[in-house]
């Protein structure tokens, strides 16, 4: 029942529906479902599911304190350092990731993550479901759909292959880079 409420949801929601002071993302524990009006790539489907997300991430000395509302509003709205989702969709936009700071950490700088945020805000829709313990349901999800976006636990996806490569050039490029501002 997860797995088709993830792919074939109820409802899609926009960036300017979830990013609102009364956004209708409960702060509660679950998984999230990205599907994408345009495709970030051509070898990938349009109108689809395309990533799935869970929060909080359980780790093993704690579980984070991340919640829905958190981690969708941050994929709409942060930066490719703090979203692996983001750091996929730059990379595939053809952004250029760059390191920022003290230059340990890689976004698409200022005007690249505004880029990103706004074709997101375009193109990405999200749909969610609470769950308890949503680490319990992940790497059954992962080997059930076919999800390109997603890259842990998900070699057996055909496109693992070269979003892993495209992202390691892109941050091998912004390692030979001098630091952004």
């Amino acid at each position: 029942m997860t797995a088709a409420a993830l792919v074939h949801p109820d409802r899609l929601w926009s960036a300017q529906e979830v990013l609102v002071q009364q956004s209708p993302v409960p702060t509660a524990a679950g998984v999230y479902g990205w599907h994408f009006k345009k495709s970030p790539h051509t070898a990938l489907a349009s109108g689809r599911l395309l990533y799935v997300g869970i929060a909080p991430r359980h780790m093993s000395t704690r579980t984070s304190t991340q919640n829905l509302k958190k981690r969708v509003q941050y994929h709409y709205r942060g930066n490719a350092a703090g979203s692996t989702l983001r750091l996929s969709l730059g990379c595939l936009l053809g952004l250029e990731l760059r390191r920022v700071g003290s230059g340990t950490r890689l976004t698409f700088g200022r005007a690249g993550e505004a880029k990103l945020s706004q074709w997101m805000a375009d193109n990405a829709q999200v749909c969610w479901l609470e769950h308890d313990e949503p680490w319990t349901m992940e790497s059954e999800l992962i080997a059930q759909l076919d999800l390109p976006l997603n890259l842990d636990q998900n070699r057996h996806n055909s496109f693992h292959g070269e979003l892993k490569e495209l992202r390691a050039k892109a941050r091998e490029r912004a390692r030979a880079l001098p630091i952004s501002t």
